[in-house]
C-alpha cells in the first residue's frame, strides 16, 4: 500500500503541465503577445502597426473571420501582406484558448480588437569622448 501511495504521488507531479487558463482580457492579450512573431526585419518594415477585430466561442476558438481594421500609414502592400499573414498565424498559434468558465461565457461571440506593435528601436547615439580624440598642437 505504501509504494502504490508514492508511485501516485511521483506520477502526478511528473505530468506535463496544462497550459494557464485565461480569465481576463489581459491573460488573452498576454497570451497572443507570446505567440506573435512579426515578420523579419529584412523582409517587412519593422516598425509597423496592426489591429485586428477577432471574436472566440466559449471553446476558445475563432468565431467567424478576424478583420484587420488598421495598419500603418507608411507600409507598402509588401509590409501589410507580411504583417497580415503574421497576424493570422499568431491567431492560429494561440488557439484554442483555454478560457475558464467564467470568462468563456463573458467573452464568447464578443468582438474585441488586438493591436499588434512592431515599433522600430530607436538608433543608439554614438558616445562621443572628446577626451579620446588626439589632438595636435
Amino acid at each position: 500500500m505504501r509504494y502504490a501511495t508514492a508511485f501516485l504521488l511521483v506520477s502526478s507531479t511528473c505530468a506535463p503541465a496544462e497550459p494557464a487558463q485565461v480569465n481576463t482580457l489581459r491573460d488573452i492579450f498576454a497570451r497572443l503577445r507570446t505567440c506573435w512573431k512579426p515578420p523579419a526585419p529584412s523582409r517587412a518594415n519593422p516598425g509597423i502597426d496592426i489591429t485586428v477585430i477577432v471574436s472566440f466561442n466559449r471553446a476558445g476558438e475563432i468565431l467567424g473571420h478576424p478583420r484587420i481594421t488598421y495598419e500603418s500609414e507608411q507600409a507598402d502592400d509588401n509590409d501589410r501582406l507580411m504583417y497580415r499573414i503574421a497576424v493570422m498565424e499568431t491567431l492560429q498559434r494561440c488557439t484554442p484558448m483555454p478560457f475558464t468558465e467564467g470568462m468563456a461565457g463573458a467573452i464568447a461571440g464578443r468582438p474585441i480588437a488586438v493591436q499588434f506593435h512592431n515599433r522600430k528601436l530607436p538608433p543608439q547615439p554614438v558616445e562621443k569622448r572628446a577626451w579620446l580624440t588626439p589632438k595636435t598642437l
